[in-house]
């Protein structure tokens, strides 16, 4: 092989590799941006399906397929950030919103609810959530709960201390730390609030 192909042959090489190097970057990049795109338009057809929910005071699912539906709606009034929360927090429900965490009581009822969703789409205000903040929560019944963010911490997901039996009426949103991470791990970071009244439910029992 002579001096000019070898020459010629590796900038072919390298050319290639650049190439591939590029596909595999665009890739990437449409990968993220249809997570985001996912993300926003499922949350169009969650507030759909939420609207008649209140209506009908019925469960309504946002697409044909679906194995979750809407239970509530979340509002963070000072950050302008709204979020409809999902039935249950398996992957699949958290893929399209926030998750109601299994086994934890309804938002306002006794105990502490907990809702989870991942940090770079329906969480990713969590970090600008700050001590004394409002979050209100309109359940599937048409009752308002408004909350006060009382405190953040960074727990292990095994560890959180958190016992949705415990006395008082609660709210922790939980997701996923550190807040710019790119891999899963362990810790998770929680925001905890507690209800504030009085609410349309305990103007009803009255």
């Amino acid at each position: 092989m002579s001096a000019r192909l070898f020459v010629w042959s590796l900038q072919q090489s390298r050319l290639a590799i650049a190439a591939l190097l590029a596909l595999a970057g665009i890739v990437l990049c449409g990968q993220g941006l249809w997570i985001h795109a996912k993300a926003i338009l499922a949350q169009v057809l969650l507030e759909q399906a939420f609207a008649q929910t209140l209506t009908t005071g019925k469960p309504v699912k946002p697409w044909s397929w679906a194995d979750t539906w809407p239970e509530a709606r979340i509002e963070v009034p000072r950050l302008g950030k709204t979020a409809i929360v999902l039935h249950g927090s398996s992957g699949q429900a958290l893929a399209f919103g926030p998750g109601h965490v299994e086994r934890t009581p309804d938002a306002g009822d006794h105990g502490t609810a907990i809702y989870a969703a991942h940090r770079d789409t329906h969480f990713a205000f969590l970090g600008d959530v700050a001590i004394g903040d409002e979050i209100r929560v309109t359940r599937r019944d048409g009752a308002t709960f408004r909350f006060r963010v009382t405190g953040t911490d960074v727990v292990r997901w095994d560890t959180s201390g958190i016992d949705p039996l415990a006395p008082g009426r609660r709210l922790v949103l939980a997701t996923c730390w550190p807040l710019d991470g790119k891999f899963s791990g362990p810790l998770r970071y929680v925001v905890r609030a507690e209800m504030i009244g009085p609410t349309a439910l305990d103007s009803a029992l009255r």
